[in-house]
């Protein structure tokens, strides 16, 4: 245990120094047709505490950590624009952002008139709450400020919920001491498979409280990042995974008798899987279904009830199943995010139990 601690430690200290590094972006924002500067478009850095607006040249400037980022551009009537930001790329050079204005399509005028649900907060509102913020433990101490934002729709031919808002959904976490603005895309529930999925846009902003609730939002941060996909991803990336209490084992299908077969990976960073590129992002050649082990902590009772699962379980298992590989940057941001899909204790953790990016735990 002491070595793991004295590891750990390393680790930390690792990620506080790249904490300290900074990434200076700038740009302009325009118009798409006329080029006109677009004075007052927030430029967020998703999922993060970092964001700025446009002055009325359309200029914007913003720093971030060291590492990577998804800017989101944003404007009223316009198409949200987004551009990906890495510490390997060059910091001189100036953004021009070009925004379109939004066109109402006649056909998704029609399918909202037909399917909307005019009381779809009382039939809905719960279920979309458990399957958006989450039915954890910290899913209880959150709250939708402007549940009004929301339009819910149910397609009976599909058997699918659909819940879309046009302005940004208000989330406060109460248990990390978190305000939310998530611009929500899209939320689909589908009844016959139970699969839920939801796409948009985090922004992230401190609550204020008193110095004892400051304490313990420190100590539920703390206890939600590590083992969280954030701590993975960034142990991944320095090459401590061992010592960070992390297991992977590969899953294959048995074509004889269709059963799961285990089998641990016992080097991750073999030169196969494992590449730098562009001097500072790490190139992940994962494919296939993964089980991922973390032992230093055990899940909460709650998920454990909740899937039949024994209450004596003392690890948090997770599957991943790696697309086309991944890319990770030096603060944990790993790209493309889509093509990594997450199954069992982390998708039980969902957005009242994540964490911005520029989060670092405290030294």
């Amino acid at each position: 245990m002491k070595s793991i601690l004295f590891f750990l430690v390393l680790s930390l200290f690792a990620h506080s120094l790249s904490a300290q590094n900074t990434l200076t972006i700038k740009g302009r924002v325009l118009d798409d047709s006329t080029r006109t500067p677009l004075e007052g478009a927030s430029v967020l850095c998703q999922n993060s505490t970092r964001g700025t607006t446009t002055d009325k040249e359309g200029f914007f400037r913003i720093d971030l950590q060291a590492g990577g980022h998804q800017l989101v551009f944003t404007f009223t009537g316009y198409e949200n624009e987004s551009i990906r930001i890495t510490s390997s790329q060059d910091n001189g050079t100036e953004l021009t952002i070009l925004m379109k204005k939004k066109e109402k399509k006649l056909e998704d005028v029609v399918v909202q008139a037909s399917n909307e649900v005019k009381d779809g907060l009382q039939k809905y509102g719960s279920h979309f709450k458990d399957f958006f913020i989450g039915a954890t433990p910290f899913a209880s101490q959150c709250k939708i400020e402007n549940p009004e934002v929301l339009k819910f729709f149910y397609s009976k031919k599909k058997n699918r919920l659909k819940v879309k808002a046009e302005q940004p959904v208000v989330v406060l976490n109460y248990a990390l001491g978190y305000k939310i603005q998530y611009q929500l895309d899209s939320f689909i529930y589908e009844y016959n498979t139970k699969y839920s999925a939801y796409t948009g846009v985090a922004f992230y902003t401190e609550l204020d409280s008193t110095a004892e609730q400051k304490q313990q939002w420190k100590f539920n941060r703390e206890k939600t990042y590590y083992g969280s996909r954030l701590h993975f991803m960034r142990c991944y990336y320095d090459s401590t995974l061992t010592e960070n209490g992390y297991t992977l084992e590969r899953l294959t299908t048995d074509t004889a008798t269709r059963q799961f077969k285990v089998m641990e990976l016992k080097n991750p960073y073999d030169s196969a899987l494992y590449t730098i590129t562009d001097s500072t992002d790490k190139e992940i050649n994962l494919f296939g279904k993964f089980r991922l082990t973390y032992k230093l902590a055990p899940m909460e009772k709650e998920y454990l009830i909740a899937n039949k699962y024994p209450l004596t379980a003392k690890e948090q298992v997770s599957t991943i199943e790696c697309i086309n590989g991944f890319v990770i940057t030096e603060n944990g941001f790993f790209y493309e995010q889509t093509e990594v899909i997450n199954s069992g204790y982390w998708a039980w953790k969902i957005l009242a139990d994540q964490l911005p990016y520029d989060y670092w735990p405290e030294q």
